[in-house]
């Protein structure tokens, strides 16, 4: 079916009758499990899984294999689930100023109903999948060692609406570099967590998960693995909780990089706030950041506002497959665009299989309000400089949220180690432009080995 077609007839994709729809689910059976390694999870809710019931908990601080095997029956029911959508009317603009448009979800759920998860979930199997509890919560990590000497170990962190999924690119990039005519000395061992309520990793049943927390929960993590000395990275909430962590400031924690940093001064934070125009004594480089921020302030930030006030309220995103998908799709204007046009057959660094292969682990885990309590448990202002007195440097992809200009940055991170402004990427930089983003791996840390 084309996008035409399908704005013109979105009900194309026919639910079966209520009758037959409610057979078929009681033939699917009422339970289902994700195999991590001993320990199964089980929920009688239509074969869904549920992480925070599980049926056995990491015991102290052992490491256990974690294997991906999603019952055959849930795979089934998100088919009937995309295929029952009850559609909405076509927006009534001819640009995307409603929200994202009809005929980009029309095509999403058509190659949704052909997508094959098993793809994934066999590259997830063929690598180190571990699970750990830190806190009174399992923690999911994939931890890959490098076979060459004197690695620089490092833990990677995903941010909302992202997950694991987003790093798969750079394992090899970062680890085995020699292969894709690198240096060995360049080479990494990667620890790649899912924040507590995301993924894999368990849920919290209890409030306090903050990015504090979660740095802490890091911190013991690479003690836990044995390592004395290593670097962190991330973006997005993986940036929040990397400079939580630089701001603890564990012996062995070198240095990090971030490529969502908080650079943002208090008077640019005040205009900005303000609504009005910006400085006069902006340059080039920050009146391009402030028109970016002031963008995304105005039309940009629904779903955070959102998920920090009533993140429970989201129960349609629990319940609809393509409801859940188009508050993913809907981050920031330049990832929501960059998808349309994957959705529109034109090839750019995602293809239609990665946003389907993130999406639909939040839809398999249960996790869409789960993740978004961390926006609730939050009270850091997200782009406010937090004084981090350890090695830092900085990636800037020209379309992320706000392009961060060496000015603000120099003043936010006092020991600057590396600042590289790259010519492509967004939000999802590792996913989007995994080879950018490991030369930037390696440039970061180079005088830090």
């Amino acid at each position: 079916m084309t996008a035409d077609e399908a704005v013109k007839h979105p009900n194309a994709l026919l639910p079966p009758t209520r009758r037959a729809f409610l057979r078929t689910l009681a033939a699917a059976g009422a339970s289902g499990s994700f195999l991590l390694g001993s320990a199964s999870f089980a929920e009688a809710d239509l074969g869904t899984s549920l992480h925070s019931e599980q049926a056995a908990k990491a015991v102290g601080d052992s490491i256990r294999p974690f294997h991906v095997s999603v019952p055959e029956d849930q795979l089934g029911d998100l088919r009937r689930r995309i295929s029952a959508t009850r559609w909405p009317d076509k927006e009534t603009v001819s640009d995307k100023s409603q929200g994202v448009q009809l005929a980009t979800m029309c095509e999403l759920a058509h190659y949704w109903q052909e997508y094959d998860w098993r793809k994934v979930e066999a590259r997830l199997n063929a690598l180190p999948q571990f699970i750990t509890n830190i806190d009174g919560v399992d923690i999911y990590f994939i931890h890959v060692r490098s076979k060459n000497p004197n690695v620089l170990p490092m833990i990677i962190t995903h941010g909302w609406p992202g997950s694991v999924i987003e790093h798969l690119k750079i394992i090899d990039p970062l680890t085995n570099p020699t292969a894709l005519d690198g240096k060995a000395e360049d080479s990494f061992d990667v620890v790649i967590p899912s924040i507590p309520g995301y993924g894999f990793s368990g849920k919290p049943t209890t409030t306090g998960w903050d990015p504090i927390r979660i740095a802490r929960a890091w911190i013991e993590l690479m003690k836990r693995l044995g390592y004395t000395r290593y670097v962190a990275q991330g973006g997005d909430w993986g940036n929040a909780a990397t400079e939580q962590m630089a701001l603890l400031a564990p012996p062995g924690l070198l240095g990090i990089n971030t490529n969502m940093p908080a650079t943002v001064p208090d008077d640019i934070a005040k205009a900005l706030q303000s609504g009005g125009t910006p400085p006069t004594s902006l340059s080039t480089e920050e009146r391009r950041a402030y028109e970016q921020l002031d963008s995304f302030y105005k039309r940009g930030l629904g779903y955070a506002q959102e998920m920090s006030n009533r993140p429970q309220t989201l129960y349609a995103l629990e319940d609809s497959p393509i409801g859940l998908a188009a508050w993913i799709l809907d981050h920031d204007s330049a990832s929501e665009a960059l998808i349309v046009r994957v959705f529109r057959g034109e090839s750019e660094g995602l293809t239609r299989d990665d946003i389907l292969e993130n999406i639909t682990l939040y839809w398999l885990t249960k996790t869409a309000v789960s993740s978004a309590r961390l926006y609730w448990e939050n009270k850091l202002i997200f782009f406010a400089p937090k004084h981090v007195a350890i090695p830092v440097a900085v990636s800037v992809f020209p379309d992320e949220i706000y392009a961060a200009p060496r000015s603000w940055t120099e003043k936010a991170y006092p020991k600057l180690i590396h600042y590289n402004r790259l010519p492509k990427g967004g939000h999802f930089a590792a996913w989007e432009q995994p080879e950018f983003f490991s030369e930037e791996m390696r440039a970061s840390f180079s005088t830090l080995r």
